[in-house]
C-alpha cells in the first residue's frame, strides 16, 4: 500500500478548473493513470483525486484552494486546464463574461504566480477568429475577429493570458464539440427541426455550402491529453486549432438528417433573404417576454436575431500545427457520427433531448405517458395530414378560381371606383396565395388567403358600395375564399399530440359540447342573424328603398321601427354600416363553426375562445340596443328584436363547449404544461383514444332531437322568469308606464330575458342566481318614482315571482366533469 501511494505522489500534477462538467469529467478519466488530478470547480468532482471549492470571481477561494494544493502537493504543477468559463446562446453581452471569462482567468493566473507551472493550457475556440467563405480554411495565422459576444469574450480572455500569464502557455481553439449523442447547439437544434418537421427546418437565411469544423469529444480529449503529454516541447506562448478539416456544409447536414430521420434523400432547403429571416426572428424572441413562464415551457426560441448575421459564417480549419507540435489527428467526422446521434434519437427521443438541453416538444411527452411511440405518433400524423391535404386540394383551386373571378367582376358586373380596384387586388392576391397553398410546405399561406377573404367581405362597406352586386359579390366570395382557406382539412396549427391523441369526448362528460350535433343549431341561429343582418345593410347601403316591420312604427314620418332604428345616430355614428358589420360577424360565426374536428375543445382551443369572443360582445351588443332602443330612440325594431333573441340562443347552445375548453387549459395548467402554446396548438388529454361517434343515418327528427336537447334544455321556471322580462319590457303598452319607470322595467324585462335563455344551458344554469338582485330592483322602483297602485303591485307580483322561480334549479342531465359540482 505505502509503494501505491508513493508511486501516485510521484505522478505530475495535473490542475482542471470546471472539472465537474462533461469535458472535466471525460479528461480526468483520461489522466488519471498517469497524472494526479486536482479539481477546482463549484461542484465537487468526483472523478478527481481531490476536488476543491472554487469561484473564479472570488479572489478568497482562489486563494485558499491554491494555499491547500501547495500546502499538499508543493508548488510544483505540470499543468493548469483552464476549462472553467460562462456561456450562453442568447447572443447578447452579459457582465458575466467580463467577471467570470475575462477577470476570472485574470484572477487565476495571479493566484498561481507563487507556483511552478510547466503549461497553462487554455480552452478556447475556433470562433475567435474572422469567418471564411467557402474554399477558404482558418489558420492560426488567420486575423482574430469574433462576430458575437460568446466568441469575443474568449478573444479578450485570450489577451488577458497574453498580458499576465508568467508561465508557458498553450490557447487551444476548439471546434464544436459532439459525440454519438449530443452535439454543439447549432447541429442539436438542426436535428431537432428536422425530427420535428417544423417550417423551420425548411429554410434557411445564409449560404448552404458554408459550414463549420466540428470535434469529437474524443479526439478533444485526446488533443488536451497531448498537450499535456507535450508542455515540455511546445513553444512557450502559442495557439492550436483543435477540429476536423472537413466542415460539412449545412446543406449536406440538412440532406444526411433528412435521410436517416425520414428517409427522404433530399431535404428541401429555402434560401429566406436575411432581412426577412431576421424581422421573423426578431418578433418570435420579443413575443417571449410576454408569458416568460408558459411558452414552450419557458424555453427562448433558440433562433435569435444575431444567428441570422451570421448564417454565411464558414470555419473549415487548417490543423498542420496540430500535427505538427501534437501529432494529433482527428480520428472521427461528424458526417460519420450523424448516423449513430439519430439513432440515440429515434431510440429515446425524450432522453436525448434532455441531453441536448432542448426542451422536447409536447407530443413526445405526450406519446411516452401514454405508452406511445414518439417517433410512431409523428409519422402517423404526418400520414395523416397529407391525406388530409391532398383529400382538399380542390379547396385551394376554388381559391385560385375565385382569385380570377374577382379580377373579373367589376367589368362584368358593372361597378367601379376604389370597390373595384380592392376587388381586382385582392383576386390577384388570393389566387397567388391559392397557388402556394397547394403544397403542404406552405400551409401558412391558407392564413393568408383566409386574411384575404375577410377583406373582400369587409371591403363593400368599408367603401360604401352603392353597387348592390359588388355587396354581393363581396359577401360570397370573401365567404368562400375564408372557408376553402381555414375551414377544409387539415386543420392548420394543430400539435401531433392533440391530433393523433386523447379523448373526444371530455372526461368526465357524459356529451361532447364539440359535435356537429351541439355546433349545428349556432351554425343556424347564425345564418338567420346573418340573413336580417344583410337585409338591413343593404337599406343602410341604399340598395333597397325600404325593410319590413309588421308591428312598430317609426319617430319619423315616412319611417316603421325597423327603418326609424337602422338610421337613427346610434346607428349612423358607425364609420361603416352596423348592420353590415354585424352581417360580417355572424359570418365568421359560421365559419368558425364549421372548423375543426369533434375534439376540437381541447385541439383548437384558440377557435372555441374566438367564437366566444364573437359570440358574447355581440350578445351584449344586441342586448343593449334592444334596450335603448325604446329609451333613447323611442320604437323598437321586430328584426332586431329576432336578432337579439337568435343571438342569445346561440351563447346557450356554445356555452358548453367555452366550459370544456377552461377546464382542458386547467387541467394541462396544473399539469405544468405550457398553456399559451396549447391555447394555439391545441394538446392531448385525460383519457383513451376515441373516434368521434356521431351517427347521421337516424331519422331527421331524432338528429334535430339531440342537435336542440343536448346540454340545453328550458324548466318551466325558467320560461315564467322570461315571460316575466318579456312582459315587463312591454309595460308601456299594458300599463301606458312612462318616463324613468317604464325604462327600469324595460332594462330589467331585457336582463331577465337574458340570464334566462343563457341559463338555459345545463352548465350555465347559475347564471339564474343573477336574477335575483335584478328582481329586487323592481322592488324599490315603484317607490322611488311613483307608480300608481297597479304599476305598484305588478312590480312587486313580478319581483316575488322572479325571486321565487329562481330557487329551483331544473332538470340537469348532463354531465360536466369538475364543472357539475358548480350546477347546485
Amino acid at each position: 500500500m505505502h509503494d501505491k501511494e508513493a508511486a501516485h505522489a510521484d505522478k505530475p500534477l495535473v490542475i482542471i478548473t470546471g472539472a465537474s462538467g462533461g469535458v472535466g469529467t471525460a479528461l480526468t478519466q483520461s489522466l488519471n493513470d498517469d497524472y494526479r488530478i486536482i479539481a477546482l470547480d463549484r461542484n465537487e468532482a468526483e472523478q478527481a483525486d481531490e476536488s476543491h471549492e472554487f469561484d473564479l470571481t472570488d479572489v478568497a477561494s482562489i486563494k485558499r484552494a491554491m494555499d491547500k494544493i501547495a500546502e499538499r502537493h508543493g508548488c510544483k504543477i505540470a499543468a493548469v486546464v483552464h476549462l472553467a468559463a460562462y456561456f450562453d446562446f442568447t447572443g447578447e453581452e452579459s457582465p458575466l463574461y467580463e467577471k467570470v471569462n475575462e477577470q476570472g482567468t485574470r484572477n487565476l493566473l495571479e493566484a498561481l504566480e507563487g507556483m511552478e507551472v510547466e503549461r497553462f493550457i487554455y480552452s478556447s475556440t475556433m470562433l475567435v477568429h474572422e469567418p471564411q467563405v467557402p474554399g477558404r480554411r482558418v489558420s492560426e495565422e488567420t486575423p482574430i475577429g469574433p462576430t458575437w459576444a460568446y466568441p469575443q469574450s474568449k478573444a479578450r480572455t485570450e489577451a488577458v493570458i497574453r498580458e499576465h500569464a508568467t508561465m508557458p502557455f498553450t490557447l487551444l481553439r476548439l471546434a464544436g464539440m459532439y459525440d454519438e449523442k449530443t452535439s454543439v447547439p447549432t447541429l442539436s437544434h438542426q436535428i431537432a427541426r428536422i425530427y420535428e418537421h417544423t417550417l423551420k427546418s425548411h429554410v434557411y437565411s445564409g449560404n448552404t455550402n458554408a459550414g463549420q469544423a466540428c470535434v469529437h469529444k474524443e479526439d478533444m480529449i485526446d488533443a488536451f491529453r497531448r498537450t499535456i503529454d507535450r508542455r515540455r516541447e511546445l513553444p512557450e506562448r502559442n495557439e492550436i486549432l483543435i477540429g476536423e478539416e472537413h466542415a460539412v456544409s449545412y446543406e449536406a447536414l440538412q440532406n444526411r438528417l433528412g435521410e436517416l430521420i425520414h428517409g427522404k434523400k433530399q431535404w428541401k432547403t429555402l434560401v429566406m433573404p436575411k432581412p426577412l429571416a431576421k424581422t421573423g426572428a426578431l418578433l418570435e424572441e420579443k413575443s417571449e417576454p410576454l408569458v416568460p413562464d408558459d411558452f414552450d415551457k419557458g424555453e427562448k426560441p433558440f433562433i435569435r436575431p444575431f444567428m441570422i448575421d451570421m448564417a454565411d459564417d464558414h470555419y473549415e480549419l487548417d490543423i498542420r500545427r496540430a500535427r505538427e507540435q501534437l501529432g494529433w489527428e482527428p480520428r472521427h467526422e461528424v458526417f460519420d457520427a450523424l448516423e449513430a446521434m439519430v439513432d440515440h434519437l429515434l431510440d429515446d427521443p425524450h432522453d436525448w433531448y434532455q441531453a441536448n438541453g432542448i426542451t422536447p416538444p409536447d407530443w413526445i411527452d405526450e406519446a411516452e405517458e401514454k405508452g406511445l411511440n414518439p417517433e410512431r405518433v409523428l409519422e402517423d400524423y404526418q400520414a395523416h395530414t397529407q391525406r388530409e391535404h391532398y383529400r382538399f386540394l380542390w379547396a385551394h383551386f376554388f381559391n385560385i378560381g375565385l382569385g380570377a373571378w374577382l379580377v373579373a367582376s367589376p367589368a362584368t358586373l358593372g361597378y367601379g371606383g376604389a370597390m373595384a380596384y380592392s376587388d381586382m387586388a385582392s383576386g390577384l392576391l388570393l389566387a397567388l396565395f391559392g397557388a402556394l397553398s397547394l403544397s403542404l410546405k406552405l400551409i401558412w399561406a391558407r392564413w393568408v388567403c383566409a386574411v384575404i377573404g375577410l377583406w373582400v367581405l369587409f371591403a363593400p362597406l368599408v367603401f360604401w358600395s352603392d353597387s348592390a352586386a359588388a355587396y354581393l359579390n363581396g359577401t360570397l366570395v370573401g365567404t368562400l375564399a375564408i372557408g376553402f382557406a381555414a375551414v377544409v382539412r387539415p386543420s392548420p396549427g394543430v400539435s401531433p399530440a392533440a391530433a393523433m391523441t386523447g379523448p373526444t369526448t371530455p372526461p368526465g362528460w357524459n356529451n361532447n359540447p364539440s359535435s356537429w350535433f351541439q355546433r349545428m343549431p349556432i351554425i343556424a341561429l347564425a345564418f338567420v342573424g346573418f340573413f336580417i343582418s344583410r337585409y338591413l345593410a343593404a337599406y343602410q347601403l341604399g340598395h333597397i328603398d325600404a325593410v319590413w316591420d309588421p308591428f312598430f312604427d317609426g319617430t319619423r314620418e315616412g319611417l316603421n321601427g325597423t327603418e326609424d332604428i337602422v338610421t337613427s345616430e346610434a346607428s349612423e355614428a358607425w364609420p361603416v354600416p352596423d348592420a353590415g358589420l354585424g352581417g360580417m360577424v355572424y359570418m365568421l360565426e359560421i365559419m368558425l363553426g364549421m372548423m375543426g374536428a369533434a375534439n376540437r375543445w381541447r385541439t383548437m382551443p384558440w377557435v372555441v375562445a374566438s367564437f366566444g369572443v364573437l359570440i358574447v360582445p355581440l350578445g351584449v351588443v344586441s342586448v343593449t340596443f334592444i334596450i335603448i332602443q325604446p329609451i333613447l330612440i323611442g320604437t323598437w325594431c321586430t328584426l332586431c328584436l329576432i336578432q337579439a333573441g337568435a343571438m342569445l340562443l346561440q351563447i346557450a347552445y356554445a356555452f358548453n363547449e367555452f366550459v370544456a375548453t377552461g377546464e382542458f387549459l386547467k387541467r394541462r395548467h396544473k399539469s405544468g404544461a405550457p398553456v399559451l402554446k396549447i391555447f394555439f396548438t391545441g394538446d392531448t388529454d385525460d383519457g383513451s383514444n376515441e373516434e368521434p361517434d356521431e351517427d347521421f343515418q337516424r331519422k331527421p327528427t331524432a338528429i334535430i332531437g339531440e342537435a336542440l336537447g343536448t346540454g340545453v334544455n328550458l324548466p318551466w321556471n325558467l320560461a315564467l322568469c322570461i315571460l316575466i322580462g318579456a312582459w315587463l319590457m312591454l309595460t308601456r303598452i299594458t300599463f301606458g308606464a312612462e318616463g324613468i319607470l317604464a325604462n327600469w322595467n324595460h332594462l330589467v324585462g331585457a336582463l331577465l330575458i337574458t340570464l334566462g335563455v343563457i341559463a338555459m344551458a345545463e352548465s350555465a344554469r347559475p347564471a339564474r342566481w343573477l336574477m335575483i338582485p335584478l328582481a329586487t330592483i323592481l322592488l324599490f322602483t315603484p317607490f322611488l318614482h311613483g307608480a300608481d297602485t297597479a304599476a305598484t303591485i305588478n312590480s312587486l307580483l313580478c319581483a316575488v315571482a322572479v325571486i321565487a322561480l329562481c330557487l329551483r334549479r331544473g332538470p340537469i342531465r348532463g354531465e360536466y366533469g369538475r364543472w357539475s359540482r358548480l350546477l347546485a
